[in-house]
């Protein structure tokens, strides 16, 4: 596979001031800190982490929403952190997201059908009578119907919404799409129509995602790579079938680990995490996980852990090759309920090719 999106170093770093009118600089909020990886064409690629890790700022940085502090981005061999004005529209319109939340993310007085719309009209795509048949694709396309587009977003469901806003996103043809966990605000049962609708469209249209979500069963569904962050920075890069079955670093077993199994024997001898997480401003020396993790050594405490090839996987841990069997199956501890949705994923996904 060619690679579409390329990261380099991502950084951003919001300055803390404070003073008479603000004036004097304190320090910084490292929200990102030196973040790299790649996504291939026709690939998923989530990032997963505990909340306030980095993830949707490093999704915008991407989009080049939020301006990044350092590193390079490479879309299709273009460097869009050196790309603006009309070059940067043109980007745009081949890297388009959809929102977490798909009611704040939709206009309360533009139709369905004028949403959809305004981002070929702001690309300049067509005229008004062939957006409107694009609109009505992209409805069927998406599970609506084409009475759909005169209607307003408070008119839908969750789901319904969420429909919408991925029809958006799909209305300038994009190739890269970044999911901003997109099910995390829908119900169980919608959230398997969506997942399947979105494996279904990257199918049928060849489109790369950059998927951020909390909930592993969902990754394991949707993910063909994985990326782990951790205070702003990647703590694991693996394929979806290894990385579960075999994690490298020591958080990301402490995530798998902490997704109870129902069957007790299967559970393993996992040394909880202790301590929270640290503060942005205050990154620790040296790897910034050794205040928690449990096999820290002093090494840890002095020197930066480079993110490094092991057996297919990029880990960024020192002693990664000689950490002690956990005898945890990570493969198969999931949840009964987490187990149940993957189920339901692969029912839905079977009813709908039938």
């Amino acid at each position: 596979m060619s690679a579409l999106l390329e990261v380099d170093g991502l950084a951003k770093h919001y300055p803390v001031k404070k003073g008479l009118l603000l004036q004097k600089q304190v320090g910084a909020v490292r929200a990102v800190d030196g973040v790299s990886f790649t996504l291939n064409r026709g690939e998923t690629l989530a990032l997963v982490g505990e909340s306030g890790c980095g993830k949707s700022t490093t999704a915008r940085l991407v989009l080049r929403l939020i301006e990044p502090s350092a590193g390079r981005i490479r879309f299709d061999g273009q460097d869009v952190t050196k790309v603006d004005g009309g070059a940067m529209r043109a980007l745009r319109r081949r890297m388009q997201i959809v929102f977490q939340d798909p009611y704040a993310s939709l206009n309360p007085r533009l139709t369905v059908g004028d949403a959809i719309a305004e981002p070929m009209a702001v690309h300049g795509i067509g005229n008004e009578a062939s957006r409107r048949a694009k609109v009505q694709e992209l409805l069927a396309l998406v599970g609506l119907r084409p009475f759909h587009a005169d209607r307003y977003p408070h008119e839908f469901s969750g789901g319904q919404r969420q429909r919408i806003g991925i029809a958006r996103a799909l209305a300038v043809e994009p190739d890269l799409v970044v999911c901003d966990e997109p099910v995390s605000a829908l119900d169980v049962s919608i959230q398997a129509q969506v997942v399947n609708l979105m494996k279904d469209l990257q199918a049928r249209l060849g489109l790369s995602y950059l998927f951020i979500a909390h909930d592993l069963a969902v990754v394991k569904h949707m993910a063909d790579r994985i990326a782990v962050m951790y205070l702003g920075a990647v703590m694991e890069v693996g394929e979806k079938r290894a990385l579960f079955a075999r994690p490298r670093h020591p958080y990301t077993r402490a995530l798998l680990a902490a997704i109870p199994h129902p069957d007790p024997s299967r559970r393993g001898r996992v040394t909880p995490l202790g301590g929270d997480v640290p503060s942005p401003m205050a990154v620790p020396p040296g790897c910034r996980f050794h205040t928690r993790c449990p096999f820290a050594q002093d090494r840890c405490r002095s020197e930066v852990p480079a993110l490094r090839d092991l057996q297919g996987q990029q880990v960024a841990c020192h002693f990664a090759e000689s950490l002690p069997d956990p005898g945890l199956d990570y493969s198969g501890g999931l949840t009964e309920a987490a187990a149940k949705r993957l189920a339901l994923y692969d029912a839905a996904r079977r009813k709908a090719a039938a």
